[in-house]
């Protein structure tokens, strides 16, 4: 360990009378009568240290550097605190100070800050309460959805980044390439005179920012069985709204062997289980959130820990929409996608719980779920959460070849793309099924956070890729 000195989570739960040394930023200070109190936080815990320094127990010159933003290293002793709600405090013997900030222009003062303000100065927005809470939450939960799976059995896949295929068949991609973008190649001859010809690029195809990594880890389920990623993904929407970012975090497990059931028994056990891992671990943080954001986020979390997910096939769901006697901004019929609005009317009003629905029109889902034998529907089943809407998206994927082959076709997709997919149906097709779980919508759900962007270190919208 390089640091020599203890995380300020461990000072705070130390015993007094005993010799510490800590480190951390100066987060405020206030000067007293012969007396001077500074809060510093190292960013282990939502607590701040307060270090008591007595006048004469510091040299001037090195006090005079103690100011909001610097960082330092203090040594002293741990006593008892008078003031309510701090077991502790430091008594200082000597601070070094490592790094200066000017108090007239460092931008965190001691005041609040709105969002907007602060996505801004994203470098320095984590030292901030409401951010050092975001993104300790944000590592608790990536290490409890990699401690479910690998306590299962299940196999960490790397999926690439670039790709040639586009997994949903929506578009709405970024180009990769090394083209001068100012002086195109194109064809002058044949049948595709005037077209960019992109055998002249890096990779001697179109290539793209993946949107997934589900097609790719399908090829490790087919082999191992038990597999998830967990990486980087991207759309190209021009979309400004707090839900949507351009670059965001996607876990996909998928199973061999499996069919839809299987997909919405993990699904369930694994929404619950992470949930229950980050509550243990980061409940001052969750308090935070209950109390500044949203009063209702730690109430919500327990009900979906404790709740039996209900379970609602598409069909029964339009019905029950249609039934309401609500005027939908979004009209209900049989054939369109459900928005919002709909599933937050069936999770908070008619269920009461989240609620999984399944067997969508296959008009509505990628080419690549199962086929129900009605022809109709799909086997695909969304968990749909009270706050938030859609959480997970899965599905039981199409393992019969010449069925693969018509959807594909049906949907406008170039088999030869695909050519690598449909081979895993020619050697060894087996039943299998998996789904996806957008990183950050479930970093929305457990801090009340309103805005996607507010949640991801930083944030990459349209017209917009600072940092």
């Amino acid at each position: 360990m390089i640091r020599k000195g203890e995380y300020i989570r461990d000072i705070l739960a130390g015993d007094v009378g005993r010799p510490v040394v800590a480190h951390g930023w100066v987060k405020t200070r206030r000067d007293s009568k012969g007396i001077h109190f500074v809060q510093i936080n190292d960013g282990s815990c939502f607590a701040d240290l307060q270090v008591v320094i007595e006048n004469g127990a510091i040299e001037e010159s090195v006090l005079k550097q103690v100011t909001t933003g610097a960082s330092v290293r203090v040594e002293g002793e741990l006593v008892p605190s008078p003031a309510s709600g701090q077991p502790v405090e430091l008594k200082a013997k000597a601070i070094f100070v490592y790094g200066t900030a000017d108090p007239a222009s460092y931008p965190l003062q001691k005041k609040g800050h709105t969002m907007e303000f602060l996505r801004e100065i994203a470098h320095l927005r984590p030292r901030s309460n409401t951010f050092g809470a975001v993104f300790r939450v944000r590592n608790a939960l990536a290490k409890a959805i990699h401690d479910f799976f690998q306590e299962r059995g299940f196999l960490y896949v790397h999926t690439p980044i670039i790709t040639t295929s586009d997994c949903e068949g929506a578009g709405a991609m970024f180009g990769v390439t090394t083209l001068d973008l100012m002086n195109l190649p194109r064809y002058g001859e044949g049948p595709r005179i005037g077209e960019i010809d992109f055998s002249q690029d890096f990779f001697g195809k179109p290539a793209y920012l993946t949107v997934s990594g589900q097609l790719e880890a399908e090829i490790f389920a087919l082999a191992f069985t038990n597999v998830y990623t967990f990486g980087p993904t991207f759309r190209a929407e021009n979309s400004n709204t707090p839900r949507h970012l351009a670059e965001f975090w996607m876990v996909e497990p998928e199973m061999a062997f499996c069919d839809l059931q299987d997909d919405i028994a993990l699904a369930e056990e694994f929404l619950k289980a992470i949930i229950a891992k980050v509550m243990d671990e980061c409940l001052p943080d969750l308090e935070f959130f209950n109390k500044r954001f949203d009063p209702q986020v730690l109430e919500t979390l327990e009900h979906v820990v404790k709740s039996s997910f209900a379970h609602v096939s598409y069909t029964e769901a339009i019905e029950i929409l249609q039934k309401s006697g609500r005027n939908w901004e979004f009209p209900v019929h049989w054939g369109a996608d459900l928005q919002s609005e709909h599933e937050r009317y069936l999770t908070e009003e008619v269920f009461r719980r989240p609620v999984i629905v399944t067997d969508y029109p296959k008009e509505i889902k990628a080419f690549y779920m199962r086929v129900n034998e009605d022809g109709r529907t799909v086997r695909a089943m969304d968990v749909l959460a009270p706050r938030i809407g859609e959480i997970i998206g899965g599905s039981q994927r199409e393992e019969r070849y010449d069925v693969l082959l018509q959807r594909i076709r049906e949907c406008g997709l170039s088999e030869e793309n695909y050519w690598w997919y449909l081979d895993l149906r020619k050697y060894g097709s087996a039943p299998h099924a998996g789904f996806g779980l957008g990183f950050e919508r479930l970093m929305l759900y457990l801090t009340g956070m309103k805005n996607i962007r507010d949640v991801i270190p930083f944030p990459r919208t349209p017209g917009s890729a600072e940092f």
